[in-house]
């Protein structure tokens, strides 16, 4: 890990970033899985925080690093690409190893950053209520990465192997009963989190058994968008659609207009759709629906 990368990340502990980055005040309003909801402490009208972010700057100077590295690899190991952004080294290679180390330093950092901002949470919620947040009960329900490269062993043709299973756009969803699951998880399945828009819901779901045989205990983190981040903002008026959020009780707080517009509702695929979709694909299982009520946006 490069010293730029050590000094970006030392600025930006406890920050959301731009983008889709965000943090949502929810409120339940759905149950799928009575069961499984109870067990994570979950109801009808409970309010809950959502956080999305990452590894910030410290893990952006990572991955600007680590492309000039595998594009200089890619003449040392004779190595062709239809695009230089796709530069790779051969997974045992010295810069493999080192650009997997780095990573998993970077997955480290966008956890600590979580778990700041989760304090800073706790905090507001304790200034406001004047109780502490354990009487409050919030409690971390789960947390997991994305846009992740992890090893993990699978059947292939009848033999156990280890593979290295990248997902991008994708999150894990290990099934009930998977080996690398906390006692606290081993019946219901790993927790799942998939984001809608701001102006719709969100999601927690569990992993299935069905996952791991066919997606690599892998299912979508996100609705996915529907328009660019510049068409959404061509496209876009940002009263009006402050105006729209309000209607629906949703309060958006942001440091610029643009990022708001970029995030717009109708810039994204429907998450009840995507979550029916996944659900009946038997990647995942939902457990609730949560409503926005107030959005915040870095």
């Amino acid at each position: 890990v490069s010293e730029r990368a050590y000094e970006r990340g030392k600025q930006q502990a406890g920050t959301l970033g731009s983008g889709n980055h965000f943090l949502e005040v929810q409120v339940v309003d759905d149950i799928y899985d009575r069961e499984v909801a109870e067990k994570l402490g979950l109801f009808i009208g409970q309010i809950t925080v959502m956080i999305h972010s990452g590894s910030r700057g410290f893990g952006y100077q990572v991955c600007d690093d680590y492309v000039r590295v595998m594009i200089k690899c890619l003449d040392k190991y004779n190595i062709r690409v239809p695009d230089r952004q796709l530069a790779c080294a051969p997974i045992n290679s010295p810069e493999a190893k080192n650009y997997i180390g780095a990573m998993k330093s970077a997955a480290n950092y966008a956890w600590a950053n979580r778990q700041v901002l989760m304090h800073l949470v706790r905090e507001s919620f304790e200034k406001v209520f004047s109780k502490s947040w354990q009487s409050l009960g919030m409690y971390l329900i789960y947390d997991v990465a994305h846009n992740i490269a992890k090893f993990e062993k699978y059947i292939i043709d009848g033999q156990e192997k280890v593979l290295c299973v990248h997902r991008k756009g994708a999150t894990r969803a290990f099934g009930p009963g998977h080996k690398e699951l906390p006692e606290k998880y081993k019946d219901m399945g790993q927790p799942v989190i998939i984001p809608g828009d701001m102006g719709r819901a969100s999601y927690l779901l569990v992993g299935t058994k069905k996952a791991e045989e066919e997606s690599f205990s892998s299912t979508c983190h996100g609705a996915g968008r529907l328009k660019s981040r510049h068409e959404a903002i061509r496209t876009g008026d940002f009263n009006t659609l402050i105006k729209e959020l309000s209607s629906k009780g949703i309060e958006v707080r942001a440091t610029g207009k643009k990022t708001v517009l970029e995030e717009a509702p109708s810039a994204y695929k429907n998450v009840d759709e995507v979550a029916e979709v996944v659900c009946k694909a038997g990647l995942s299982k939902k457990v609730c629906r949560m409503k926005p009520l107030c959005v915040v946006k870095g």
